[in-house]
C-alpha cells in the first residue's frame, strides 16, 4: 500500500541534507497532513513525529464515519517525540486520517508507514526508538473504517460559504443605505494610522486601494514607517504621488510599533483614531457605517467592529464575530482588536501608546483608554470592517510568548490602579489570561440552598462533595425537602445534623416548586452570598466556589454561574442566551468539555445575560434588591432566568466562569416534563417567560447579531438589514 500525504497551504518542505528525512516547516497556526490510504491496505499505520526546537502539540482528526469533525479529535500533551500507531484495518472504505501536528510555527520531522503486521510495526518502532526515553508512544486503537455519512471532504480550514454569504450581503446593504447627514463628524473626523516596517508593496497597495475605495470625505491615512530596511519598502514610498489624505511618516530608526504609532499620530488631525496593522485592508463601506454610527451616537466614546479573516491572497478563511462590550471578558482575552475607534482628545490626554508592552501594546491602550469610561457608551458595530491578513508568517512562539508577557503586564496595572491585587494566571488557552484576585483575609460566609426529596444517591453524594471535596472554609447548608418518605434519606440528614453544626435539613411534604424551596431556604439563611445548588451536582475539584466568589470582585457582579458537564464530559452549561427558541437556552450544549467556541471565548471568564439555576451564586447586595424567586409563574422551569433578567434589568452583571467547573446529572430527581400536569404547567411557564420578559424579541447582548437563536450550537446568519448601535 502507497501512502499519500497531502500537506495543507500552512506547510512547506523543510531544507535538509538527508533527502528522506521528511522535514517540514509550519507557517501558521493551522498545520495539517491528510493522510490517505487505499481501501485495501496495510493494517496497521505508524506515524513518527519529531520536534526540531520546542516542544510541538500534535492532534488527530480521527474520522468516525461522519467526516473531520472537531468533536472527534484527540489532541497530545507537549512534547519532542511521539510515535503514533493506529489500527486502520485491511479493508475500509474510510481511506483517510487528518494530522496536525503542532498549532504554532516551527520545524519538524514526519514520517508515515504503514505495515501488515503488529511484528513488522513493533520491529520498525524499535530501530526508530533506540534509546531515546523522551519519545511518547500513542495508540490510536482500532479506527473506523466505514462510512456512516458521506461528507465533502476539506483539508485544512473549512470553506467558510456561509462567511462569503454573510459578508457580501452586509456589503450589499451598506452599499444601499442613505448617507447620515453629517453634524457630529464635520471636518477631519477619521485618522487611520498604521506602523508600517518592511512591509510587501502588495500589501501597501491594498491597504491604499481599500482606504481610497472608501470614498468619504474627511479622512485620512498615515502610514508611519519604522525605519524600513526593505529595498522594495522604501522603493515603494519614493513612487508613491502625493495625495492630500494620504501621508507617509519616514522615521529614520526602528523604535518599534508603539513608538512607529506614536509618530503617525503626532500628524493625525481627526477628532477619531483608527488603528491598522500594514498588512489589513479596510473592507467596502466601513467607513460609511463608522461614520453613520458616531452621527447616531455623539455621545459615544469608542466603538468597534467585527473582522473577517482573509490569508494571503485576500480568500475568506474565517470571521471574528464579537459580543457587544464584556469587560469581564476583555480581561481574559484581547477580543476587541481591530477596527476600533478612539476619540482623539482622550489619546492624547493618556499620552498615546507606552512602549515596554511589545506585541500586546494595542491591549494596554484598550484597557487604560477604557477606564473610567460608561460602559453603554462603547458601542460594537457587527460589520465586517476589515479584513484581517492572517497567514501565519508574523507569528512564532516566540512572539507569542513576549507578547502573552507583555498582556499580563498591563492587565496587573489595569487592576493596580482599581487598588485591587492580582497575580494572572493560564486560562484554559495558555495565551489567554485568568485573573486571580487577592484572597481575602476572611473569606465571607456561603448559605448553600439545596431543593431535594428522596433519592440517597444524589443528595448523599452532593453533601459528601460540599463537606469533604470542597476547599471553602466558610459555608453552611440548608436542605430544603418537599416531602422524603425514604427512611435512608432520612437518616442521612440526622447523621449531618449530629456531625456537622453547619448542616441543617427542613422538610414541608408539598407540591414540588423549585422557587418555593430556595426561597424557604434564602429566608432561613445567614450568609453574607447565596448558592442555589441541585441536589443533582458532582464537584470535580475542590476550588470552584472559591472561584466563584471570587468572581463578585468584577463591578457590579450579582450573579456568577458555573461551567458545568454532562456525565459524558459533554458540555452542559456555558451559559444561558436569552432569546433561543423564543425563549431562553444553553448554548454549545454537547460540545466536548474543552472546546473554546467562538475566539476561545468559553475558556476565559464571560459577561452573561443569563446562567442556570443548577449552580448559581447569588451576592448579598443583589438578593436585597431584586428580591426572592417568583413561585407563581416559574415552580419549576424558567425561574433561573427570570431571576437573572430581574438582575439583569437593574444593573447587575451576570459573570460565568469555566475554572469553577462540576458535573450535572441533569433532572435525575425530577423527572421528565412532556407530559401531563407538568407539560401543561411548563407550557403555562414558557408563556409567563415571554409575556414578563418578552425574550422572543430579546437581543442578547453575549451572541453577536450575526448567529442564528434556534438552536445551542449557533450558525451565521445571512443579512436582511444592518444593526446600528445606539446608546440606552
Amino acid at each position: 500500500m502507497t501512502l499519500k500525504i497531502l500537506p495543507n497551504a500552512d506547510l512547506e518542505r523543510g531544507i535538509s541534507a538527508d533527502a528522506g528525512s521528511n522535514l517540514w516547516k509550519s507557517l501558521g497556526d493551522d498545520p495539517a497532513f491528510e493522510i490517505r490510504f487505499s481501501p485495501l491496505r496495510k493494517r496497521l499505520l505508524v506515524l513518527h513525529i519529531t520536534a526540531i526546537d520546542e516542544a510541538i502539540d500534535p492532534k488527530f482528526y480521527v474520522n468516525r464515519g461522519y467526516g473531520f469533525r472537531e468533536k472527534d479529535t484527540i489532541s497530545l500533551p507537549e512534547g519532542h517525540r511521539f510515535i503514533i500507531t493506529a489500527d486502520i484495518g485491511p479493508v475500509g472504505s474510510i481511506c483517510a486520517l487528518r494530522a496536525d501536528p503542532s498549532s504554532f510555527p516551527t520545524t519538524f520531522r514526519f514520517d508515515a508507514i504503514a505495515f501488515t503486521s503488529p511484528k513488522s510495526a513493533e520491529r520498525y518502532i524499535s530501530d526508530v526508538l533506540g534509546a531515546d526515553e523522551r519519545t511518547k508512544r500513542i495508540d490510536l486503537g482500532r479506527l473506523p473504517q466505514y462510512w456512516l455519512k458521506l461528507p465533502k471532504l476539506r483539508l485544512g480550514k473549512r470553506a467558510a460559504n456561509l462567511t462569503v454569504q454573510y459578508t457580501d450581503m452586509s456589503y450589499r446593504l451598506a452599499s444601499e443605505m442613505a448617507a447620515a447627514p453629517v453634524s457630529a463628524t464635520a471636518g477631519t473626523w477619521l485618522s487611520v494610522v498604521v506602523p508600517v516596517y518592511n512591509a510587501p508593496p502588495r500589501y501597501l497597495d491594498d491597504l491604499v486601494k481599500s482606504f481610497e475605495a472608501q470614498s468619504e470625505q474627511g479622512t485620512e491615512l498615515i502610514l508611519s514607517d519604522d525605519g524600513s530596511t526593505s529595498p522594495e519598502t522604501r522603493q515603494w514610498y519614493e513612487n508613491q504621488q502625493s495625495r492630500d489624505n494620504i501621508r507617509c511618516v519616514l522615521n529614520q530608526r526602528n523604535g518599534g510599533i508603539a513608538a512607529a504609532t506614536n509618530a503617525g499620530l503626532s500628524h493625525a488631525q481627526g477628532q477619531w483614531i483608527a488603528f491598522l496593522d500594514h498588512d489589513d485592508v479596510i473592507a467596502p463601506h466601513a467607513f460609511k457605517l463608522i461614520r453613520h454610527t458616531l452621527e447616531q451616537n455623539p455621545d459615544a466614546n469608542f466603538l468597534y467592529t467585527d473582522e473577517l479573516v482573509v490569508d494571503d491572497t485576500l480568500k475568506p478563511t474565517g470571521i471574528m464575530l464579537k459580543p457587544a462590550y464584556d469587560s469581564v471578558l476583555l480581561t481574559g482575552v484581547n477580543y476587541i482588536n481591530h477596527f476600533s475607534i478612539y476619540r482623539h482628545g482622550r489619546l492624547r490626554e493618556l499620552g498615546y501608546l507606552r512602549t515596554g508592552y511589545e506585541g500586546s501594546q494595542d491591549y494596554d491602550l484598550l484597557l487604560r483608554y477604557l477606564e473610567g469610561i460608561p460602559e453603554e457608551s462603547v458601542l460594537h458595530l457587527p460589520y465586517p470592517a476589515y479584513w484581517w491578513r492572517r497567514n501565519g508568517k508574523t507569528y512564532s512562539r516566540k512572539f507569542m510568548d513576549a507578547a502573552t508577557i507583555s498582556a499580563r503586564k498591563a492587565l496587573t496595572e489595569r487592576f493596580e490602579r482599581q487598588q485591587q491585587a492580582i497575580a494572572i494566571e493560564d486560562a484554559l488557552t495558555k495565551t489567554l489570561h485568568r485573573v486571580v484576585f487577592e484572597a481575602p483575609s476572611e473569606w465571607p460566609k456561603i448559605s448553600i440552598v439545596i431543593p431535594s426529596k428522596d433519592n440517597l444517591n444524589l443528595i448523599s453524594r452532593i453533601l459528601r462533595d460540599l463537606f469533604e471535596k470542597t476547599d471553602y472554609p466558610n459555608f453552611e447548608v440548608l436542605v430544603i425537602d418537599n416531602g422524603s418518605a425514604n427512611q435512608a434519606v432520612l437518616d442521612l440528614y440526622e447523621h449531618y445534623r449530629k456531625t456537622q453544626p453547619r448542616f441543617s435539613a427542613v422538610i414541608n411534604p408539598e407540591a414540588f416548586n423549585f422557587s418555593r424551596s430556595v426561597n424557604r431556604g434564602l429566608s432561613s439563611a445567614t450568609g453574607e452570598h447565596y448558592l442555589i445548588l441541585n441536589n443533582d451536582v458532582e464537584v470535580i475539584e475542590p476550588g470552584w466556589l472559591k472561584e466563584m466568589v471570587s468572581c463578585l470582585a468584577y463591578d457590579r457582579t450579582g450573579i456568577v454561574g458555573a461551567k458545568l458537564l454532562f456525565s459524558n464530559d459533554k458540555m452542559q452549561h456555558a451559559g444561558v442566551v436569552i432569546g433561543f427558541g423564543g425563549l431562553a437556552g444553553h448554548w454549545y450544549m454537547n460540545k466536548p468539555k474543552e472546546f473554546g467556541g467562538p475566539m476561545n471565548r468559553l475558556h476565559v471568564r464571560n459577561t452573561m445575560t443569563c446562567v442556570t439555576g443548577a449552580v448559581m451564586l447569588i451576592s448579598g447586595e443583589c438578593l436585597r434588591k431584586i428580591g426572592l424567586f417568583d413561585e407563581e409563574n416559574f415552580a419549576v422551569a424558567y425561574n433561573d432566568v427570570d431571576y437573572c433578567l430581574r438582575a439583569h434589568k437593574a444593573g447587575y452583571r451576570v459573570v460565568w466562569t469555566p475554572f469553577a467547573c462540576l458535573y450535572h446529572h441533569e433532572s435525575l430527581s425530577r423527572g421528565s416534563d412532556k407530559s401531563g400536569e407538568r407539560k401543561k404547567r411548563f407550557e403555562q411557564e414558557k408563556q409567563n417567560l415571554r409575556r414578563l420578559h418578552a425574550t422572543q424579541d430579546f437581543i442578547d447582548r453575549s451572541l453577536n447579531p450575526a448567529y442564528s437563536r434556534d438552536k445551542s450550537d449557533p450558525k451565521i446568519v445571512v443579512p436582511t438589514r444592518l444593526h446600528i448601535p445606539s446608546m440606552p
